[in-house]
């Protein structure tokens, strides 16, 4: 079973920053995208960023200018940047590679 792991999430003041991390079990060279997704309490899974295997990348207009992803191939991990923090960024993060999720970590915005 693939299993993919986030981690940095937590508890953050409103205008602050956090990276999340989203490592794969595997090489991630030939993997054509890495993903982001969030999940807000009553809303649906949202995209936010993502990040081509040639390092295009692409992000939701909500976090444009905030959020920023990178990929390192060597660590088989994708990075989530994420600052200028506002209240509504409150969310369960997921990382996508392929067909496979990740289960997700907890980013709350609160003052």
């Amino acid at each position: 079973q693939v299993q993919i792991v986030e981690s940095g999430g937590g508890l953050v003041q409103p205008g602050g920053s956090l990276r999340l991390s989203c490592t794969f079990p595997g090489n991630i060279v030939g993997i054509w995208s890495m993903d982001w997704y969030r999940q807000a309490p009553g809303k649906q899974r949202e995209f936010v960023a993502n990040i081509a295997r040639g390092g295009d990348t692409n992000v939701a207009d909500s976090v444009k200018g905030r959020f920023t992803v990178s990929r390192d191939n060597a660590r088989n991990t994708t990075y989530l940047q994420m600052s200028m923090l506002k209240p509504e960024d409150t969310a369960v993060y997921y990382c996508r590679a392929m067909a496979y999720w990740g289960r997700g970590i907890q980013v709350t915005v609160s003052s």
